[in-house]
């Protein structure tokens, strides 16, 4: 300390220092975090579309991790290394697709062979045909099936995520959605019911001109116990809706998402459709699949999907299980129209708010032209439309667990 300056003054110009360096400190913390929150846009909105849900997009430096510095521009070519990281999300959701359906079908059908030849054991004299019939029609094909689906769409879904980075709570966690949206989506779900139905009914009536048939799941005679019905109704108007949104909504529509949200809303809904292996479904599942990935970009929550899939699948069962005739029928088909009509305006007024995301060139790149060499992705998307075409074109007699399963 110098002989001039007291203590006193001393401590005074310490004291002023520790300020003048704690502000410094405090000025520096707030720079730093300025330039995060100013670099968070461009990780939401690397494409800068502004037609896309940013809030339910992934955070993109992930992909490409010099977006965040200054200047970055996304190239309309993505280089190696983007094209690596790209090509292993895709090839994740490929991966799981491919697991679920060997899982839900093959697996499937060794447990229920194991089961048939347990009842052979303990029924000798049982002839093959009565035992897969008995199975067919008590709850053991409908008990089997619901389990290795849940267990499927949960187990593969979650696996998906996990290797994705998704974290299951951000799933949930929805915005901007109320009961009126509810109602709302639910009249939409119910008229996309009614043009599938149509649609349906046209393409049958030519695929029957040339001796096919689109109908090649046959479920008469399937779960007619009481037992084996209330597990099919269970599992259709809860257990699906729950377990489905979380695989395809919550796993595959993130995976194919990475780069455009528009590709992934598509993709998502193709691989939905051709997990049913019939046309009349893969219709349905096509359509409502774009507008549950839809609505699941907005709200950022697999809630709404969930709402919207139980409404859809809970009015089939009723249609079905109600096998309505003459007057009852008319007056049934009559209140299908007219809710029908009111999801068509739902539909109107929704459009008119809420547009699919658009992409960009940049995107295209990164879209179905990149997913198609990824060689899991490429299996999963092959391997599901020539599981259909064989189930269709191939010899009317087909196995009863593979037909079923």
């Amino acid at each position: 300390m110098p002989e001039n300056i007291s203590p006193e003054q001393y401590r005074a110009e310490i004291a002023e220092l520790n300020h003048e360096v704690f502000r410094l400190s405090r000025q520096l913390e707030e720079q730093e975090k300025q330039s995060v929150i100013d670099a968070m846009p461009r990780r939401k909105d690397p494409f800068l579309n502004p037609t896309e849900y940013h809030e339910s997009r992934d955070d993109y430096s992930k992909i490409l991790p010099r977006i965040t510095e200054p200047g970055c521009v996304v190239p309309l070519d993505p280089d190696k290394e983007e094209r690596r990281r790209l090509k292993r999300c895709y090839a994740i959701g490929g991966g799981c697709m491919l697991a679920h359906f060997i899982v839900s079908d093959y697996v499937a059908s060794a447990l229920l062979t194991v089961i048939m030849v347990i009842i052979k054991k303990f029924n000798p004299d049982a002839d093959a045909q009565v035992i897969s019939q008995y199975v067919k029609a008590s709850s053991i094909l409908a008990g089997i099936t619901m389990i290795v689906y849940v267990l499927a769409n949960v187990g593969f879904g979650a696996v998906g995520m996990k290797l994705n980075g998704t974290k299951p709570s951000e799933l949930i966690r929805t915005r901007n959605f109320s009961f009126g949206k509810a109602v709302q989506y639910c009249s939409i779900g119910l008229f996309i019911l009614f043009t599938s139905t149509i649609a349906t009914v046209l393409i049958e009536n030519l695929f029957t001109k040339y001796g096919y048939t689109t109908d090649v799941i046959q479920t008469k005679g399937m779960a007619v116990s009481g037992i084996g019905k209330l597990i099919m109704i269970i599992y259709t108007c809860i257990g699906a809706p729950v377990t489905e949104e979380i695989f395809f909504r919550g796993m595959v529509l993130k995976s194919f998402s990475k780069a455009s949200q528009r590709f992934g809303i598509f993709f998502s809904a193709v691989l939905f459709g051709l997990a049913h292996s019939n046309i009349p479904q893969f219709l349905l599942a096509f359509m409502v699949g774009v507008f549950l990935a839809h609505i699941t970009l907005i709200h950022g929550s697999l809630i709404p999907a969930m709402i919207v899939h139980a409404c859809v699948n809970t009015y089939s069962t009723i249609a079905s299980e109600l096998d309505l005739k003459g007057s009852a029928l008319i007056i049934f088909n009559e209140i299908f129209i007219v809710l029908a009509m009111l999801g068509l305006v739902a539909l109107l007024i929704f459009a008119s708010k809420e547009r699919l995301p658009a992409t960009t060139p940049a995107q295209t790149r990164r879209g179905f032209s990149l997913a198609i060499l990824t060689p899991l992705a490429a299996l999963a998307f092959i391997l599901q439309i020539c599981y259909t075409l064989s189930l269709i074109f191939s010899s009317p007699f087909l196995d009863m667990i593979r037909t079923y399963l």
